[in-house]
């Protein structure tokens, strides 16, 4: 494994540095970063040459001012060594300034859609699989195709239209949900679930009736109590949620009938719908970094719990209250996100339209932690979901392909003859070596994503390391694309080699020989 690892750590210095090297010499020859002060009027403008020249090395080759911004990003990668330097921008600001902010931007925009892709690919990709042919099958790979080839612009300009826009007169206009509107959302929920559970057309039928009567009297209810200018969970929409997770999160990793598991996860789903009356005063004064803590300590039940009440299997327990217990805390936050709902939409700056169509934040805007971040969610939600339409597609294809070459090989079919439950064949044994082909996207994906969604940034107004690396492209600001260039060739190469470590994790056949 050592050997492995320094062979790796080898190879990965060759190739960032070959990469760099490239990339540094095809920008700096890509145009003339002096032609905005020579085509300039001001009576300066020499001064302003001579300076520009001095600041950023031009009177040196490219090739030979490769070696000296490496010296200075050197000490970027080793600690210790001397200060990072990567360099100043042609508007004379620090890329060790920018590059930062920009970092911030990026992540934020890209993190919830890259997580939520994942999990509802997977989960949908599975789904279908197991469905193979049906028509919940052919109508999410119909969706899918359709939004894998639609372009981004188009996807952002009809969010901005139909989400933000329309959303924002629904909540100043004060009117209700249309009848035509609760009619077509139960038709589709009844169709889909119908599709998704399969089976007898009688059980069909009795699934769509169920699931399309529980959708209508929903969105009744939230036109009743006019849910979406005053929103909460509640003690018993909290209540019904959490005992949702408890049930499900066991059903699919143990089974109902593993009554250790059920205790562990129903334990920890108590202590969550304790905690939401408990801490009421607490959330009052709290901030991000109580959050984090709050988070830690509800995983921290949550493996003990498992530990102390796992019995024999205390691994696969701690997992279930580990995650029942950071889901159930979840929706307890969310919760108390959902009651700072009105203040923030009143606020003057908002002016009852929170769904914003530009930017991260809304400029003068302050608050606490719950109105910061539901200004910050307010922001993003757009951008977040022309990103997650888009690799979700790509996620449910691949996950449904893996998942039935899986499903097709000899260890399942033995797993099945030995009368192993469809859950655990499914769950232990195919889902597992399914993700193999997964975790390689994943890989390749964190690269990319961390490279700025360049088309939504620019659509949605935001300054990311998409926009950065654009920007400093046209004005052939060759540290700043340097910078950009750092960060995606070591996440990119940090997360191959992850991902070489996790097919030894996932598949027990793949080792790491030195």
């Amino acid at each position: 494994m050592v050997g492995f690892v320094l062979r790796r750590i080898a190879v990965s210095i060759l190739v960032l540095l070959a990469a760099s090297f490239l990339m540094y010499v095809l920008s700096a020859n890509a145009g003339n970063p002096l032609q905005d002060l020579e085509g300039s009027n001001a009576p300066n403008r020499e001064q302003l040459i001579a300076a520009r020249i001095a600041a950023l090395d031009l009177d040196v080759p490219p090739v030979l001012r490769y070696f000296l911004w490496l010296g200075g990003a050197a000490q970027c990668l080793v600690p210790f060594v001397g200060t990072c330097d990567l360099g100043t921008t042609i508007s004379n600001a620090e890329v060790t300034a920018i590059l930062p902010m920009a970092m911030t931007s990026t992540l934020q925009l890209v993190t919830i859609a890259f997580f939520v892709a994942i999990v509802l690919g997977v989960a949908v990709g599975v789904v279908t699989a197991l469905r193979q042919y049906s028509g919940f099958d052919f109508g999410v790979t119909l969706l899918s195709f359709f939004l894998y080839s639609l372009p981004a612009f188009l996807v952002a300009v009809l969010l901005k239209e139909f989400l933000a826009i329309g959303f924002n007169n629904f909540l100043q206009s004060e009117t209700t949900i249309p009848i035509w509107l609760i009619a077509v959302v139960t038709v589709v929920s009844a169709i889909v679930w119908q599709a998704m559970i399969g089976g007898p057309m009688r059980r069909r039928l009795a699934v769509a009736g169920i699931s399309g009567a529980a959708t209508a009297a929903l969105l009744v209810y939230f036109d009743v109590t006019d849910w979406f200018r005053q929103p909460g969970l509640g003690p018993i929409g909290l209540l019904l949620i959490i005992g949702g997770t408890v049930i499900l999160t066991t059903a699919l990793l143990t089974g109902l009938e593993n009554r250790r598991a059920l205790l562990v996860a129903g334990l920890n789903g108590a202590i969550a719908y304790i905690c939401y009356f408990a801490l009421q005063g607490l959330f009052d004064v709290s901030s991000f970094g109580t959050l984090v803590i709050l988070g830690l300590v509800a995983l921290a039940v949550g493996i003990a719990s498992g530990f102390l009440l796992g019995g024999t299997d205390r691994g696969l327990a701690a997992r279930v209250g580990a995650i029942v217990a950071v889901i159930s805390s979840g929706f307890v936050v969310l919760d108390r996100f959902m009651q700072a709902w009105p203040v923030y939409m009143d606020n003057p700056r908002i002016n009852g339209r929170p769904i914003a169509t530009v930017g991260a934040s809304t400029p003068g805007f302050s608050g606490d932690v719950w109105l910061s971040g539901i200004d910050s969610f307010t922001h993003l939600l757009l951008p977040t979901i022309a990103l997650l339409l888009i690799s979700f597609a790509s996620y449910t294809r691949y996950a449904r392909a893996g998942m039935l070459d899986v499903m097709n090989q000899d260890y399942i079919r033995t797993a099945r003859a030995k009368g192993v439950s469809e859950r655990t064949v499914v769950m232990r044994h195919a889902l597992r070596n399914m993700l193999i082909p997964i975790v390689t996207l994943i890989a390749t994906d964190v690269g990319t994503l961390l490279g700025g969604a360049v088309i939504t940034e620019r659509v949605f107004a935001i300054s990311g390391m998409g926009s950065l690396f654009v920007a400093s492209i046209e004005r052939v600001d060759v540290n700043p694309v340097m910078g950009y260039f750092l960060v995606i060739a070591i996440t990119a190469i940090v997360f191959n080699f992850l991902a070489d470590l996790a097919y030894a994790v996932l598949d027990p056949r793949v080792r790491v020989v030195a």
